[in-house]
């Protein structure tokens, strides 16, 4: 089908930026209007619509709800590598899991949420933090949930393929010890080895939803995501995020983030890292 798309309006840019907030917290103010417009575009040449109103309307009374999942992929934005902020991982490996070490020595069980795992490399990259970690303390289960809103980046991850250029900057052992580098048709790119994908467990969630895990995570990486919701978004979520960590559970956000803006109970550990 060929047609040109009439562009956004004002009026209906507030309407999908109204059911972008209600369905997933993220916030778009009036500059991410042509953003909107351009990635909502492309959506609606791929599945035949000739107008953003006709879209709406089909989202909002899809029942089956699968349509607004495609829009939110739309809207995610998903920048992330591998030891992105690696301070981070650094301050995991001499401050948190030696601690851990010590204090869940009697159930030897240990549970990590990467809160927005993106296409994968944050999940991966803790799980090779974990698993140096213990190479020299056998016997614990320690397991990643990783989570996303985003069904297509999910599914990347799930996969655990990379271009070689993703990985380009690790260094070599730790490139040998976690990926097998692809021949033939996979010839460019690697792919994360199972013992480390066996750690994770991969899950389509929504952080605006009701949190009801079994148990209480011992750490929680929730980074450059809450630059997307408004302050009593934030507050709520984080709010969350404190009832599921175990006391003396630790809570990592982005080094953009800060949580010194909104009321919470957490006490700062390190920059970009608070404690229950």
């Amino acid at each position: 089908m060929n047609f040109s798309l009439e562009p956004l309006s004002d009026k209906l840019f507030k309407k999908f930026s109204s059911l972008v907030f209600a369905q997933s917290g993220i916030y778009l103010n009036s500059e991410k209007k042509e953003l909107l417009n351009a990635r909502l575009g492309k959506r609606l040449r791929k599945i035949g619509f000739d107008s953003f109103e006709a879209y709406y309307n089909y989202v909002v009374n899809d029942k089956s709800g699968e349509e607004i999942v495609q829009l939110l992929d739309c809207v995610s934005t998903n920048f992330t590598s591998f030891f992105r902020e690696k301070a981070h991982f650094d301050y995991l490996t001499a401050t948190v899991l030696p601690e851990f070490l010590k204090k869940s020595a009697a159930k030897r069980r240990l549970s990590f949420w990467s809160a927005a795992c993106s296409s994968g490399e944050e999940p991966y990259t803790l799980a090779i933090v974990i698993n140096d970690f213990f190479i020299n303390n056998p016997g614990w289960n320690c397991s990643v949930l990783a989570t996303d809103l985003s069904t297509r980046v999910l599914n990347t991850a799930r996969n655990g393929i990379y271009d070689m250029n993703r990985v380009a900057s690790l260094p070599p052992e730790v490139l040998k010890q976690n990926f097998k580098k692809g021949k033939g048709k996979g010839e460019g790119y690697v792919k994360v080895k199972v013992h480390i994908r066996n750690m994770i467990t991969f899950q389509r969630f929504n952080l605006m939803h009701r949190f009801a895990w079994p148990e209480p995570f011992q750490v929680i990486f929730c980074r450059n995501v809450m630059i997307y919701f408004n302050k009593q978004t934030q507050e709520e979520l984080v709010d969350k995020f404190y009832s599921c960590l175990e006391p003396g559970g630790y809570l990592f956000i982005g080094h953009s983030e800060s949580l010194s803006g909104i009321k919470h109970s957490f006490v700062r550990a390190a920059p970009a890292v608070y404690r229950k």
